[in-house]
């Protein structure tokens, strides 16, 4: 049974950061093919960003050369490092799995493509 964990959550002033982490447990590390959601109440959950097994990274545009999602040498974790914050990046993220193999080379795989998902942290940036 696949569980994640994330934490690192907050609240933060407009132009500030945070980063997110996740423990993934009963998640093979050879097939860590991971990504972060976010869901705004009221609006799609939407994947923000994106990392295979092979190390290679996609983002979605709202977030491109902001954010960065990065695994860590511990096993089975995974970040996202949350820079330039602003009001529109306020919403619960979730840290989710694929289960399988999908490359970062093409578009950003889409949130029915995670098979896992964590509960969630809430992140708020204020103006």
């Amino acid at each position: 049974q696949v569980q994640l964990e994330e934490s690192g959550g907050g609240s933060v002033q407009a132009g500030g950061s945070l980063r997110l982490s996740c423990v993934a447990s009963g998640y093979s590390r050879s097939s860590r093919c991971m990504g972060w959601l976010r869901q705004v109440p009221g609006k799609e959950r939407e994947v923000v960003a994106y990392i295979d097994s092979d190390g290679r990274t996609n983002y979605a545009d709202s977030v491109s050369g902001r954010f960065t999602i990065s695994k860590g040498n511990a096993e089975n974790t995974l970040f996202l490092q949350m820079d330039s914050l602003q009001p529109e990046d306020t919403a619960v993220y979730y840290c989710a799995a694929v289960n399988g193999f999908i490359t970062a080379l093409q578009a950003l795989p889409s949130v029915k493509d995670f098979y896992w998902k964590g509960q969630g942290t809430q992140v708020t940036v204020s103006s």
